[in-house]
């Protein structure tokens, strides 16, 4: 259709060489193609070229021969009839090609790099397919067959970061038959760790792929080997009459009894009972009547308590005496108020620190004593028993040697001076004299 244009206007135009101007400032309709057609065709020797002119576009054809417009129109056709005859085929020109469609404008220019980009339109990416999960069931039972309900099973599997393995990570219980089930599982390799009261923990490995409802094969449970660690404490009266028979071997050089001492880092209280047993055993031993014996022939020798006179009647008196003084001091302040106050009567050996701390601990153990109940507190079974003891040998001291209340304090004072000096000894020299003394840690007092 161009080319039959072009010679329609290269026929009323003449020379082929000859050039004309184009200006426009619309896009063209074919009525102003027809209108305008001399003036927007025109011949050069130059190939085929596209220009832009404001939305519209324009080719020019080039051709060298005039005669071939003239083939193609059958014949010349004269100056004069190009008027009507060239409007004639023009319009059988557009019957048969149809009318030309509007221009369109061209495609805006690719982005620059100045422009946002935001303007620019991204390419879209796809997601990946998330693979299906699977589900894993089983059953759990003992060696005789019996459903073990209650097991914990615990689904794990190895992945690179802790993250990632607390999300693999899932347990689940078994159910009065046994039976487990876990959902939402990943595919790939896994492995089940089963664990039971009385029972030894099992590690059953699998792997689970896509969407499969992976049935583990039935899983039975070995009985755990039966442990158990059991502890023989004695009772506290008998550790106690232990620990008193130990104390009953305690001999100043192998002979001296020296009961009363305990060399046991944490010595159990004495019951009722033993407390008057260790003062039995201590006013009946040989050695107690020696002693005993030994100070009523000095006091002879001195004629103290001259009312009992001398010879063996004199002798006699001044030995139950004495031993009435021992006897009614021990049981009294050894037995019989110790068990009332809930004291204990004995001598806990400290052992350790400076010396003047354990001189002023041994004296004070005069005074003080440790209760049944492991405190330390006021010794009053050992104050109250010399206040007693004295008040009593009132009734078989000679008249003239009677004071009455004054001798009674007097005498209590000796006995508790006697007793702190009794333990200074003690804790400095009677335990290196002792051959029989058990092996133990220094005391806590």
């Amino acid at each position: 259709m161009l080319h039959l244009a072009r010679c329609v206007s290269e026929a009323q135009n003449g020379p082929k060489n000859a050039k004309r101007p184009i200006h426009t400032t619309r896009p063209y309709s074919a009525w102003d193609f027809h209108k305008s057609a001399p003036a927007l065709w025109t011949t050069s020797t130059e190939s085929t070229q596209s220009k832009k002119i404001e939305g519209a576009k324009v080719i020019v054809v080039s051709s060298t021969k005039k005669d071939a417009c003239q083939r193609y129109l059958g014949r010349s056709l004269p100056r004069s009839a190009l008027g009507i005859r060239g409007l004639v085929w023009l319009s059988l020109g557009f019957l048969l090609c149809g009318f030309p469609s509007p221009a369109l404008p061209q495609s805006p220019p690719p982005p620059t790099a100045t422009e946002s980009p935001a303007s620019q339109e991204l390419p879209v990416q796809q997601l990946p397919v998330q693979p299906l999960s699977g589900t894993i069931n089983g059953t759990i039972v003992d060696p005789s067959g019996a459903a073990v309900a209650g097991a914990v099973v615990k689904f794990t599997r190895e992945v690179e970061s802790a993250s990632q393995q607390a999300q693999q990570a899932q347990q689940a219980l078994t159910d009065d038959d046994g039976e487990f089930s876990l959902a939402n599982i990943a595919p790939g390799p896994f492995q089940l760790t089963i664990t039971a009261p009385g029972f030894t923990a099992q590690v059953v490995p699998g792997i689970v792929h896509p969407g499969e409802i992976y049935t583990v094969p039935q899983i039975t449970l070995a009985l755990a080997m039966a442990t158990s660690q059991v502890r023989v404490t004695l009772p506290p009266a008998e550790v106690a009459e232990v620990q008193m028979k130990e104390e009953e071997k305690q001999r100043v050089l192998g002979v001296i009894p020296n009961f009363y001492v305990t060399y046991a880092p944490n010595p159990v209280p004495l019951s009722s009972k033993q407390k008057f047993e260790l003062a039995w055993k201590t006013t009946v031993d040989p050695i107690t009547f020696a002693i005993t014996g030994a100070i009523a022939g000095i006091q002879q020798g001195e004629n103290e308590f001259s009312g009992y006179g001398q010879g063996a009647q004199g002798y006699a008196k001044r030995f139950g005496a004495s031993y009435a003084d021992l006897v009614t001091g021990t049981f009294i302040g050894s037995a019989i108020l110790p068990s009332l106050l809930k004291q204990d009567p004995r001598y806990f050996y400290k052992g350790s620190g400076s010396a003047r701390s354990r001189i002023l601990y041994a004296i004070a153990n005069a005074v003080i004593c440790k209760g049944d109940n492991r405190r330390w507190q006021v010794n009053y079974s050992n104050i109250l028993g010399s206040l007693a003891a004295g008040g009593i040998s009132n009734l078989y001291y000679p008249a003239k040697n009677r004071d009455g209340a004054e001798l009674t304090f007097v005498s209590a004072a000796i006995g508790i001076g006697a007793t702190a000096g009794a333990n200074v000894v003690q804790e400095f020299v009677i335990r290196k004299l002792t051959p029989n003394v058990p092996t133990h840690a220094p005391a806590k007092p």
